[in-house]
């Protein structure tokens, strides 16, 4: 028996309005309320919406052998409650199947496992506390932002209780080993390690619609046929996407829901040796057969694996250190108006925006990006944190004449 693991990452980040140099000490309200909007809207309704309502059918077709894991962002739940809360209430209908587990990851999907693991662990605290909120259950298996992985993260989030996390099964760190497998953290070997096998992953989320790839079309039958192969040896299959796959990046037309409509009846067909589980049903199940050791940081992002995307070139790396030269008087300060703007801030999203990579990479980062080149989205960044960082100045002031009288 091998086991499939599926897994969605739901993210949207907070999108900044065109915040110009004149603005400054004037406006101080830095988000594109039209455009967070329409565009949670739209993607409600062309994949949270149907999407879900596929997976609870399923779920209830197959009696609870359909099974699958998510973890949701802190900013698209804000985003669910302001704009779409049907999408808040459609998840919460799956979460009470007992068959979907929600997973812990970075509060606004930022890059603090990068810069302080203070800040880490606090965005891990707020994004448990939402999660445990909203779907009555805390936890325990973690995925950090965009799969960033390294020995040391893994022992930072084994030391916050997880057991589980979830990694990408890069082959410049597992060599000849193969993803299929449990693996451990090599510094704290408690914790259980699944690895995304991004070749399969990759032919529902990029490949499904590309009539020039020699495997078009793809159906259920066919993908469940390469899940059951010897050529596909292991125990687990983990099958990590983003969960905009469905309807958004792969539209409806496409027939991507229908491939998702077939897949678990293909899959659990008593031939084919295959079961679905959640994330921590499949780390309980199997041994770690091999230690995994990733020294340097490595995440699923784009050719290298690394974190280039984010922190590749001078501009990510001068906003980014500017960034969190705020962290201690943001602490200081204590205040929910003020946390409020820096943890929108540390979305990673603003980072991958300032992005200078071509050739195949280059596509990925243009698809997803509102700004017309990588410059403009730095000064953008940088006129609303400039700005946020004189207020923080003012109310640190205030405050400090305030204890004086």
């Amino acid at each position: 028996m091998k086991t499939v693991c599926l897994y969605f990452q739901v993210h949207q980040p907070w999108r900044l309005k065109k915040y110009r140099f004149f603005n400054m000490g004037k406006d101080h309200n830095y988000l594109d309320d039209l455009s967070n909007r329409s565009i949670m809207q739209k993607v409600a309704r062309q994949c949270y919406l149907p999407m879900n309502a596929l997976l609870l059918r399923l779920i209830k077709e197959n009696k609870g052998a359909f099974r699958c894991s998510f973890s949701i962002t802190g900013t698209a739940i804000e985003q669910f409650r302001a704009f779409a809360p049907e999408v808040l209430t459609s998840f919460k209908e799956l979460a009470a199947t007992g068959c979907v587990e929600f997973l812990a990851e970075t509060y606004s999907h930022s890059l603090a496992s990068l810069a302080s693991k203070e800040d880490f662990v606090e965005q891990v605290k707020l994004h448990m506390e939402v999660i445990e909120k909203e779907f009555g259950k805390r936890p325990t298996a973690f995925r950090n932002t965009e799969l960033i992985y390294s020995d040391q993260i893994g022992a930072a989030v084994a030391e916050m209780g997880f057991h589980t996390m979830l990694a990408e099964g890069a082959k410049h760190v597992l060599g000849w080993k193969s993803p299929n497998f449990v693996y451990a953290n090599a510094i704290d070997q408690r914790m259980r390690l699944l690895l995304r096998n991004y070749k399969l992953s990759d032919d529902i989320a990029f490949r499904f619609s590309d009539q020039g790839w020699d495997q078009w079309p793809l159906t259920a039958d066919k993908f469940v046929q390469w899940l059951a192969s010897e050529d596909t040896p292991g125990e687990v299959i983990n099958l990590f996407m983003d969960y905009e796959t469905f309807g958004e990046h792969q539209k409806a037309d496409t027939g991507i829901f229908e491939f998702m409509r077939a897949l678990p009846a293909a899959l659990l067909d008593k031939k084919t040796g295959l079961e679905f589980a959640t994330v921590s049903e499949a780390a309980a199940k199997y041994q770690p057969v091999a230690v995994l050791h990733c020294p340097h940081t490595m995440s699923w992002a784009d050719e290298e694996r690394d974190v280039t995307a984010w922190l590749g070139n001078e501009l990510q790396n001068e906003a980014f250190s500017k960034l969190y030269a705020l962290k201690e008087k943001i602490a200081e300060l204590h205040d929910r108006d003020f946390d409020y703007v820096w943890n929108f801030l540390q979305t990673s999203d603003h980072f991958y925006y300032m992005a200078t990579k071509w050739l195949s990479d280059g596509d990925v980062h243009s698809y997803f990006n509102p700004y017309d080149s990588a410059y403009d989205a730095f000064i953008n960044y940088m006129n609303v944190l400039s700005d946020f960082i004189i207020e923080v100045d003012k109310a640190l002031e205030k405050r400090k004449v305030g204890t004086k009288q």
